[in-house]
């Protein structure tokens, strides 16, 4: 099956903002002090980490293979570049943000995805990325949301 180049692109950038989420998500579970958000941040690494693997296979099955040039050697996305900061100050909330700007960035990749015309087996797998990246998105804005109210 051929795939165009709209397609290839689309599902690149997704790859992308996954490995991001890998990158931002690692380093943050590494420098956590919270239990609880390192192991939810290892949580969504290995998830991200999955959801590039099928992204991987579907361009695979099309007849390509996703261009590692941008690798997770690569730079950081900015959306993920300010974890290391908020890290250091040890802030749960203003590291909970960081992430959900993280979120913010993969969400608005994934909506634009699914306003492409993408073909059979790729649809399906990009609509529930979206919702798994969708509820990782709410998840840490809740948290975020109970640690400003915790003071």
């Amino acid at each position: 099956m051929e795939i165009n180049k709209e397609v290839y692109s689309t599902v690149h950038h997704l790859i992308e903002r996954c490995k991001d989420g890998v990158k931002g998500y690692k380093t943050a579970a590494e420098d956590v002090e919270d239990q609880d958000l390192k192991d939810l941040f290892r949580k969504y690494a290995v998830q991200r980490d999955s959801m590039i693997t099928e992204l991987q296979d579907q361009l695979h099955k099309m007849g390509k293979t996703d261009d590692e040039s941008s690798s997770i050697e690569g730079s950081l996305h900015r959306a993920w570049i300010d974890i290391k900061a908020a890290l250091s100050s040890k802030d749960r909330k203003r590291i909970l943000e960081e992430c959900e700007r993280g979120e913010d960035y993969a969400v608005k990749a994934y909506e634009e995805a699914m306003e492409k015309n993408l073909p059979g087996d790729l649809k399906p797998i990009v609509e529930q990325q979206y919702r798994d990246v969708k509820n990782a998105h709410d998840h840490i804005r809740s948290l975020r949301d109970n640690a400003r109210d915790n003071g």
